[in-house]
């Protein structure tokens, strides 16, 4: 008997169409909050907040914090989301979120700017979890992808107009009387839109739980190859030992999702300053960094889709090759037009790799662990801020220069694309089906 026979929740997209487009409004939103630290803070660490000239560890601490913090988050988030529900955690993210804005506005030092950077974290792994965890929820199998991407290109155009409108606030109003207003109403806004209008998606989580209990035996072609050796009820050292090496498919994408953090900390901390040190002004780094943010925002909206026809891999592996190779020539070149061309083919990589690791992880991945394993793979993909952040500042506090970090970024990323293509193997069911299977008995 179908499970879905005597329940109103449905899959898809189409038939959640509502609750769907109150997700994405809501990741849009919790990309203009992580945007409006990219461009004005790091930029203006020197003369608006203290940080000494070349100090580039100090630079980057607020981005090391902002990793561990998330990167924990996320994992937490995941956890609880399975015992208390998507929209709770969600909410609890917007809460923690309200004090960012009124603490740099106050910021006496750069040690402020680093603990609003710790409550970033804590908003950012709770809600952006929660929005990709609700549209996968709600999506079906074969839409995972397109959701991802979905959310993805919503979050991080989000990002990118968050760094560009603020980079325009405070060349006429300041950088802190701007981000206090534009913090003030993207959070508020998100908060009241998150009570009102977003629902509890859980639900729909466990009826796919139960439609996969009855959906099974060589009629079911297209079961998806999910680990074999978890128990019923996974206790989280356990999930966290299988997302981190016991399959090695867990564990190929979660070291490439901590290393493809090493481009985004290096686009977020480094960049900038590098660029505001060879005298662009601000609102032109704005547009700069965005070339990088809206190009991969936008091209999400397809690249999820994409990978719903010809797979997961190899969007994944040539997606951080791209990546790099965009950050690595970006010091051989000269003009304004050069580094945004090369700062869109980033942005690129990125939208081919980004959206489409967590599908994989969503398509191996029990629904009845779907939750924590995304929160596991995501505290490694953001531990890459911490990872990479630190890394950046170590690799610039020895050499005296700043080139070097795009070529740590660029070589990172090649070898561990090659590392994915060598360990990892094709997720979508239907390329790569259980069936002819691990999973059923050869009487079957």
């Amino acid at each position: 008997m179908n499970p879905a026979a005597n329940s109103d929740l449905n899959h898809g997209i189409r038939a959640n169409f509502a609750q769907f487009a109150h997700q994405v409004i809501q990741v849009f939103f919790v990309g203009l909050t992580l945007g409006m630290m990219r461009t004005v803070v790091p930029a203006l660490s020197e003369t608006e907040f203290g940080v000494p000239r070349g100090s580039f560890l100090l630079l980057t601490s607020f981005v090391v914090a902002f990793g561990v913090v998330k990167g924990s988050l996320n994992f937490v988030a995941g956890r609880l989301s399975e015992r208390l529900g998507r929209k709770k955690v969600l909410f609890w993210g917007w809460l923690s979120a309200v004090p960012i804005p009124l603490m740099i506005y106050f910021a006496p030092s750069w040690g402020w700017i680093v603990a609003a950077t710790v409550l970033l974290g804590v908003n950012q792994g709770f809600t952006w979890s929660m929005t990709q965890t609700s549209k996968l929820d709600l999506a079906r199998g074969d839409q995972r992808g397109f959701a991802i991407g979905v959310n993805e290109f919503s979050g991080y155009v989000g990002v990118a107009i968050a760094g560009i409108v603020t980079a325009y606030l405070a060349d006429h109003f300041g950088a802190r009387t701007g981000l206090l207003w534009f913090g003030l109403a993207a959070i508020g806004a998100a908060g009241l839109a998150t009570l009102l209008w977003v629902e509890e998606t859980l639900p729909w989580a466990r009826l796919e739980a139960k439609l996969h209990a009855t959906s099974t035996g060589p009629g079911f072609a297209n079961r998806a190859r999910y680990p074999n050796n978890v128990s019923a009820k996974p206790t989280t050292w356990e999930m966290f030992t299988l997302m981190s090496w016991r399959d090695k498919r867990m564990a190929a994408f979660c070291q490439a999702g901590l290393v493809e953090k090493f481009v985004d900390a290096w686009m977020w901390v480094i960049y900038p300053v590098w660029l505001f040190q060879r005298g662009v002004p601000l609102p032109q780094i704005g547009w700069l960094v965005g070339a990088y943010g809206i190009t991969w925002g936008v091209s999400q909206f397809f690249t999820g889709r994409l990978s719903d026809r010809i797979g997961r891999l190899r969007p994944i592996v040539w997606g951080m090759w791209l990546c790099g190779a965009g950050v690595a020539i970006m010091p051989l070149l000269d003009s304004t037009l050069g580094l945004a061309l090369a700062g869109a083919l980033s942005g690129f990589g990125m939208a081919l790799l980004y959206p489409n690791i967590s599908a994989a992880v969503a398509d191996i991945a029990h629904p009845d662990w779907r939750g924590s394993a995304i929160g596991i793979y995501r505290f490694w993909r953001d531990f890459g801020y911490a990872v990479g952040a630190l890394l950046l500042g170590v690799a610039a506090a020895v050499t005296g220069a700043l080139e070097v970090t795009f070529w740590l970024v660029g070589g990172a990323m090649g070898v561990s694309g090659l590392a994915v293509r060598l360990l990892a193997e094709e997720t979508l069911p239907r390329l790569n089906p259980a069936y002819p299977p691990r999973d059923f008995p050869a009487s079957a």
